[in-house]
């Protein structure tokens, strides 16, 4: 017989995390990743007690890629009208694209508001409500566990997003959601990058482990053209890097890559682009197969001198 263990409940955080500000606070921004795995994105801490006017929010961040701003707001208790508030305050303050509020325990008045928030704000900003216990076997070690109990409501806004675009913006958004459908059925493909959702914009960004650089996937409508690249945030220094590899990249790659420093610019552009027919549905899984392709060769041979 295998013998099972017990799993516990450990109810009181303050036990392990005395005080929200000094302990609790630096240990979400240091394991930041359970977090992000819970509510899908990839978060690169930024500041912790970020200043916003006479007040501090906990941690401020950004997605990983993109210029995305997060506040996280903690709290070791249940939820409250005044964390609300400061919530709200926070966001306004610094802009913030996506806010994650993390709690010891949702009140359903307050998973009732942040629902509120999601249905009536538009499809750029997102509120995450999530609830954090602790769990233990025996004498083991200790083990967190996020739970996210509101998140933003993406069908809606999808509905949103498709009765208020016009057709370029819609032809965009429906490649997009046509990629993640065929791509991501992609064992390989999908252990290599995590899922975007699908937007109106030209491109889509996928992380590789870097805020100074990501892979980026661009649609240019006017030239028929599909686009693959490195997009180097504000690093001239690593494009010179990279570059002085380029035989080394372009052989693993296998093709030739257009190098852009843009001396000009802040950022600097690595990308290769090849003809496509976008009103061409049909032609699609081609183009998927060949954007998936490039991405995967890019972040093998990039990665190393990253």
């Amino acid at each position: 017989m295998i013998n099972l263990g017990t799993l516990k409940e450990i109810s009181d955080l303050r036990s392990i995390w005395p005080h929200e500000a000094l302990n609790f606070t630096p240990w979400v921004a240091e394991n930041v990743e359970l977090l992000a795995d819970a509510v899908g994105l990839d978060i690169t801490v930024d500041e912790t007690e970020s200043s916003v006017g006479d007040f501090n929010v906990d941690i401020y961040a950004s997605e990983t890629g993109t210029d995305r701003k997060i506040i996280i707001e903690n709290q070791l208790e249940d939820t409250d009208h005044d964390h609300l508030g400061k919530l709200i305050t926070y966001a306004s303050g610094k802009d913030a694209d996506v806010v994650i509020w993390v709690v010891k325990h949702a009140r359903e008045e307050h998973k009732a508001a942040v629902e509120w928030l999601n249905n009536h704000t538009d499809d750029k900003i997102g509120f995450f409500l999530c609830e954090i216990k602790l769990f233990q076997i025996g004498d083991s070690d200790i083990a967190p566990s996020f739970t996210v109990v509101e998140r933003p409501n993406d069908w809606t806004k999808e509905i949103k997003k498709t009765t208020l675009t016009n057709p370029t913006q819609q032809q965009r958004l429906e490649y997009w959601n046509a990629f993640n459908d065929y791509a991501f059925q992609n064992t390989e493909f999908a252990k290599s990058f995590n899922k975007r959702k699908p937007n109106t914009d030209h491109w889509m960004d996928f992380s590789i482990g870097s805020s100074a650089c990501h892979i980026s996937v661009t649609q240019i409508q006017k030239r028929n053209k599909v686009g693959v690249e490195l997009y180097i945030n504000d690093d001239k220094e690593l494009f010179k890097g990279l570059h002085s590899h380029k035989d080394e990249v372009e052989s693993a790659m296998g093709f030739a890559l257009d190098w852009r420093e843009l001396p000009e610019r802040k950022a600097s552009r690595i990308i290769v682009e090849k003809d496509v027919k976008f009103d061409d549905q049909n032609a699609w899984p081609q183009q998927f197969e060949y954007i998936m392709d490039v991405c995967m060769k890019m972040k093998k041979a990039f990665r190393k001198y990253i």
